[in-house]
């Protein structure tokens, strides 16, 4: 994959965080290292391993707890905010 300018302009437009242009040289060389371990996971040679699924999480018993100040604190560190939700670009591009 190739990580460019533009790449790195959207992403950061998608999660609104400022990139400074001088920072794009050091976040291209560890997006490059990130997907570089990704695509080693896909070499791995599996064949002799058994996957097995008969661990079950332990269970517990639901609680709701209702606390009224947890949603305004959400909203506190939210930087867009209207009525009570979170204002989020768009990202469907038509």
């Amino acid at each position: 994959m190739q990580i460019d300018d533009t790449l790195l302009e959207k992403l950061a437009t998608l999660s609104m965080l400022e990139i400074a242009p001088g920072d794009y040289e050091s976040l291209r060389g560890h997006l490059k290292e990130v997907l570089d371990f990704v695509d080693s996971l896909n070499e791995m040679d599996l064949g002799g391993v058994q996957f097995t699924n008969n661990q079950q999480a332990p269970l517990r018993e639901d609680k709701v707890i209702h606390n009224p100040q947890i949603p305004e604190d959400l909203l506190k560190c939210a930087p867009k905010t209207q009525d009570g939700y979170f204002i989020v670009p768009k990202i469907i591009e038509a």
